[in-house]
């Protein structure tokens, strides 16, 4: 399979003309998975550069291993969090690798790069004639309007109405160009899909729409990048005597839970487990609804999920998220969990989880308890973001519910975390995940343009194999090598 079909050598040149002038340098994806690798010029740089800074040099800090500082980090071995039992309640071990230290504050930057560098690099994406759009329910369009600001290229972020304040100011603050607010809230990914369309139909070849359910250098970045890192972080702190049994992941835009196509090629018994709202039980049950956990996407299996890979959903009570929230936010709540033995590092530790995180942990929890995982067990889960995006979040919880009590929080310990079940869980057959797939034919193939015969393609294992194949992302980096090298003097 070819996801660049063609170099359209015009418009790459007239792009690294554009870049050089801005000083420009990308990063290869190779280097975003060791960035050790990155120029020593570019490390210097770096430590007078914050984290979030709009400087091109933060384009190598696309990657998990950033220093989890503010300002002037290098790079180490990676970020986690390690959930001890006195907080979960089971013995398996569950680690959170934590996307924080991502500039933007999230790991969404990595797949909108994915996206959109293999394009820049080939020319099949102008940036001056052309803006790039990006379609999500927030973290995405996000990262997508960030890179597109550290590379000089026109953005149009879309994104529901009810999502958190804090992402739409953000997006003011960074100068995007156009920011689209689409009816609805989390669950509302075909409002986003018909402004898509609508704007395709009124500005033709003035906009490319990098959709993230169905862009294959989304779930190609969090195969490479996020499938690794967790693989070093296992061998490097966890693997003697120990199995890595379950990777549990959002569905999302089916970027992330890419990773445990990656994980299984080095541990084939592996467990991958989709996690989502009870409230759209799309996987659960075909299900729709609307709920409060941002970032996790519904009410439709993304064209890039290779449900194949999947073998088991486990759905969390939004309530449930909201209210652990506040525990792991909240005066009373540290309170709480220091009475029950958690140590103030990881009450610490617990700000870096944003809601999304939140429900991928109870999701691990329920995966534990349905396979009777003992301390052998060792479960890794994505952390998207943090808090520090969600301030809006806790402060409508205290107004609509009233100052968090020392009784509150015991009683949110107590069932949602010691008293959670492997409830509202399913386990797929081949026919369960046969099933999945086939469902994606009233989004993909009746809505979005797709044929029967790309469907089906989607269910043969070779395609994923040739999709996720080494060679896809050394075409990738030689571009962008060349795109960094050609012209020079």
């Amino acid at each position: 399979m070819k996801l660049i079909p063609e170099i359209r050598e015009d418009v790459r040149q007239k792009s690294i003309a554009r870049a050089r002038a801005r000083k420009i340098l990308l990063p290869t994806f190779a280097q975003q998975k060791d960035p050790t690798l990155a120029p020593d010029a570019i490390k210097v740089r770096l430590k007078d550069v914050g984290l979030w800074d709009l400087d091109p040099a933060n384009l190598f800090r696309i990657t998990w291993k950033n220093e989890p500082i503010e300002h002037g980090g290098g790079f180490g071995a990676g970020n986690w969090i390690e959930f001890p039992p006195a907080l979960t309640g089971v013995d398996a071990t569950i680690v959170g690798i934590v996307g924080r230290w991502f500039p933007t504050g999230a790991h969404k930057v990595g797949a909108a790069y994915g996206c959109l560098v293999p394009r820049l690099v080939s020319g099949a994406f102008d940036p001056a004639t052309q803006k790039a759009v990006w379609p999500s329910t927030g973290n995405y369009c996000r990262g997508g309007a960030y890179d597109c600001a550290l590379l000089a290229c026109p953005a149009v972020a879309i994104l529901p109405e009810g999502m958190s304040r804090e992402r739409f100011e953000w997006l003011q603050e960074i100068g995007t160009d156009e920011i689209i607010a689409t009816p609805g809230t989390e669950s509302n990914v075909k409002e986003i899909y018909d402004k898509c369309w609508e704007l395709r139909e009124e500005r033709g070849d003035s906009i490319v729409v990098f959709n993230q359910f169905e862009e294959f250098g989304n779930a190609i970045w969090h195969y490479q990048m996020t499938g690794s890192i967790i693989e070093e972080i296992f061998q490097g702190h966890y693997a003697p005597g120990r199995r890595l049994s379950a990777y549990v992941s959002a569905t999302g835009s089916a970027g992330t839970i890419a990773a445990g196509d990656y994980l299984r090629t080095r541990h084939p018994e592996i467990r991958v487990v989709a996690s989502e709202a009870l409230q759209c039980p799309t996987l659960l049950r075909f299900g729709f609804g609307e709920h409060r956990i941002e970032g996790i996407g519904d009410k439709h299996i993304p064209w890039i999920h290779n449900v194949r890979n999947t073998n088991f959903v486990a759905a969390v009570d939004d309530e449930q998220t909201m209210q652990l929230m506040r525990l792991f936010s909240e005066d009373e709540g540290h309170a709480c969990l220091r009475r029950e033995g958690i140590d103030d590092e990881m009450l610490q530790s617990l700000t870096e989880i944003g809601i999304s995180g939140i429900c991928n942990l109870v999701a691990s929890i329920k995966a534990a308890r349905y396979y009777d995982m003992n301390a052998r067990d060792v479960i890794f889960t994505p952390i998207t973001d943090s808090m520090e995006l969600y301030a809006s979040r806790l402060r409508e919880m205290k107004e609509t519910h009233g100052t968090y009590s020392a009784h509150l929080a015991d009683q949110h310990y107590g069932r949602y975390l010691q008293g959670t079940t492997a409830d509202n869980v399913r386990e797929l057959t081949h026919a369960d995940q046969k099933a999945l797939h086939n469902f994606k034919y009233f989004t993909w193939v009746e809505q979005q343009g797709r044929t029967t015969d790309e469907l089906r393609q989607l269910w043969d294992p070779d395609f994923w194999q040739a999709v996720f194949s080494q060679d896809v992302v050394d075409e990738w980096d030689r571009l962008i090598d060349a795109f960094n090298n050609d012209g020079d003097n």
